[in-house]
């Protein structure tokens, strides 16, 4: 019996170190998947600040195309996916003669962000195009 005496309690090591191995590799996998989650909404978010900034030069490229005003402005998205999102655009013009006829070129520029810079949530993306009212 004394041999058992000295083996009492030594299967209790063992399982300490298996329980605290198995919740080290939970803890492990609760990490990445929380990770796999952020990365997934990010790419997310980015696809659609890039929707955004590209309504954004479609917005400009209307107003300067149809209405002919070319400026700054500043607008909320409101509707569908993109609700949340600010859009900062800005276009500029040169006019352009060659003989009788006169070409207007227009730059336009659409920054899209959502969030406060800074913090995790946060997302931008910037679009440039040009335009010409050329036929």
């Amino acid at each position: 019996m004394t041999v058992l005496n000295k083996l009492r309690g030594f299967s209790l090591v063992p399982a300490l170190f298996l329980l605290v191995v198995l919740a080290a590799l939970g803890a492990v996998a609760v990490r990445l998947s929380a990770v796999e989650h952020q990365t997934f909404v990010l790419a997310l978010q980015s696809s659609r600040a890039y929707a955004a900034a590209q309504a954004g030069i479609e917005w400009s490229s209307y107003q300067a195309l149809v209405n002919g005003s070319c400026g700054n402005s500043s607008v909320a998205l409101t509707e569908g996916g993109l609700s949340g999102f600010t859009v900062d655009t800005t276009c500029s013009s040169t006019a352009h003669s060659e003989g009788a006829t006169t070409t207007n070129v227009f730059v336009l520029d659409a920054f899209a962000y959502s969030g406060v810079y800074g913090t995790p949530d946060y997302v931008s993306r910037r679009v440039r195009a040009t335009v010409t009212d050329a036929s």
